[in-house]
């Protein structure tokens, strides 16, 4: 339950249209449900003002639809990571609406209608190979309730195609920028705009990226002010961080 379901909830009881018993009944289940091989943080979205999000990678099938099956029993949107083509087909067996973004590896299954905040978020790409990255923080925004603008494949080896698109990412009110090779554009926009920047590294490049700690670094190390760093491909824990931004 949020904020706002656990003050109904509570009214509900008051005026006797829930029975105490009842009420504890519906309490019991609050804090988390066990699975045995997982335990399900339900009282998540109460605490920090998201439901839990299941990160699928490391998971066996049988394992996600149990996951599932109970947070479908909840008034919560559902996302899952990091998912497999096998592993939507397993949870579409118990849930037709689920959708599955192939590019971002994601599992979406929309229970409720969320409120969409009037900012915007830009997402910025190096290049296209950094897509998919940047497809996880999109969906993972968009669930939470946030209009996303893209901006792909607009990084340093023609920079000319980032000025053009200057003022979509200077509306925002939080921007992120996914790149890998050298990470160079994350200072570039950093440098050219007053809002927070989320610097999200890829492991796209040749050898000598070490699979995206050159990129991580060169982020870490930006001389552009304003800038803060995720994990090397976290484009969920981007697409979160922003979230709470824009809605603040």
């Amino acid at each position: 339950m949020n904020s706002e379901q656990t003050k109904e909830f509570l009214r509900s009881i008051k005026s006797g249209d829930i029975s105490i018993e009842d009420g504890v009944d519906k309490l019991k289940d609050l804090s988390y449900s066990d699975l045995g091989f997982a335990k399900i943080d339900n009282h998540r979205e109460l605490r920090v003002g998201y439901p839990e999000v299941i990160y699928c990678e490391g998971k066996t099938v049988e394992q996600i639809k149990g996951i599932v099956s109970v947070m479908l029993t909840k008034d919560i949107n559902i996302l899952g990571t990091r998912a497999s083509q096998l592993m939507y087909e397993g949870v579409k067996e118990i849930c037709d609406g689920a959708e599955y973004n192939q590019l971002a590896r994601t599992i979406v299954i929309k229970k409720k209608e969320v409120e969409i905040s009037s900012s915007y978020i830009a997402l910025v790409t190096g290049g296209t190979s950094d897509i998919p990255v940047a497809e996880e923080a999109a969906i993972t925004a968009e669930i939470f309730g946030n209009k996303v603008e893209r901006i792909y494949d607009v990084g340093v080896a023609g920079i000319h195609r980032l000025f053009e698109n200057l003022d979509v990412i200077r509306g925002a009110r939080v921007v992120i920028t996914v790149a890998g090779m050298e990470g160079a554009l994350t200072s570039v926009v950093g440098g050219l705009v007053d809002k927070p920047v989320i610097a999200v590294p890829t492991s796209v490049g040749y050898g000598a990226s070490f699979s995206g700690l050159a990129a991580l670094l060169s982020m870490l190390n930006s001389c552009s002010s304003g800038v803060s760093v995720v994990n090397i491909d976290n484009g969920f824990g981007a697409g979160y961080l922003a979230s709470i931004i824009n809605k603040l």
